[in-house]
């Protein structure tokens, strides 16, 4: 059995101070470890926020990003070193590139399972915003500003064929927008896909063509689900997943010993005023991470 690990990350870095970075503590609250055998592993604190577009870069905080993400790194990688699971509860999308980078320092072919309603491949000069959020999936796959493409030299994090996009549903919104297109390499199941395949088959695909790599990272931005059980979010789209697919894609991955960290971003508490969808997404991340434990790991080498 192995434990999980905790870690907050309450960084809106790549976003903006919506409510976001109250999601650790709107998911602690509402019961996450209760029945979990899991530990708390810390806290990482942002810098302060800066509302300015960086001129060099064209993305909000850019050097306050790679700062963060370098130590995230430190946290998620003394967890992992531990023999510990990192759950990482954001925060923003760009956490992403913290928890990819403590891999990163680990060995150069992990993969990632990207749960997300959004491709998140912008490139600056299509991001309204300059929203690191909407661009962390280009970022750790080597597209984007330097500076935080290329983190610590160690650039690109993953390598295209090493990552599968899951449920996205926003291929009109963001060609409309002029994001790039998502490159051949990358292995892509959008929602339709998803459906055509039932949740249970899709997630196996997935899985199975992450689990040759030393590891993969599950990344889980909850705007994946349907806007219509999920409107805790900033950037709401129609369609998503069900709870119960969800649940069951959480499973699937989380249950597969190649299995090595997970992090939850994108739920907005203050657009969540009873706690209603805090405690059904607690529910939701229990009943996977429930896998976890029960994963049969591979014996350490003699």
């Amino acid at each position: 059995m192995q434990e999980l690990a905790i870690i907050e990350a309450p960084s809106v870095l790549g976003l903006r101070p919506s409510g976001v970075q109250d999601l650790p503590t709107a998911l602690l609250d509402a019961g996450l470890l209760d029945g979990l055998d899991a530990v708390r592993s810390g806290r990482v604190e942002p810098p302060a926020y800066d509302p300015a577009r960086d001129a060099g870069t064209g993305v909000l905080n850019p050097h306050a990003i790679a700062d963060y993400s370098a130590g995230l790194a430190d946290t998620v990688g003394d967890v992992l070193d531990t023999g510990r699971f990192p759950v990482v509860l954001g925060g923003d999308c760009s956490i992403l590139l913290g928890n990819l980078l403590a891999l990163r320092r680990r060995g150069p072919r992990h993969g990632l399972l990207f749960l997300d309603g959004h491709t998140d491949f912008y490139q600056p000069s299509a991001e309204p915003f300059g929203e690191v959020a909407s661009m962390d999936l280009a970022l750790v796959t080597g597209r984007g500003p330097q500076l935080l493409a290329d983190l610590e030299g160690r650039g690109p994090l993953l390598r295209d064929e090493d990552v599968v996009a899951f449920g996205f549903r926003d291929a009109d919104e963001s060609a409309q927008a002029g994001m790039q297109p998502l490159p051949p390499g990358l292995h892509a199941i959008d929602l339709d896909g998803v459906r055509a395949s039932g949740a249970a088959a899709a997630a196996r695909l997935a899985v199975e063509g992450l689990s040759a790599r030393a590891g993969f990272w599950v990344h889980l931005d909850v705007d994946v689900l349907d806007d219509a059980v999920m409107p805790a979010v900033d950037y709401r789209l129609p369609g998503g997943l069900s709870w119960e697919e969800l649940e069951t894609v959480l499973r699937t991955a989380l249950g597969d010993p190649g299995a090595v960290g997970l992090d939850i971003t994108i739920f907005n508490p203050r657009l969540d005023p009873d706690g209603t969808i805090a405690r059904r997404l607690t529910e939701c991340l229990r009943r996977g991470l429930s896998a976890r434990a029960r994963a049969q790991l591979p014996l350490p080498p003699r």
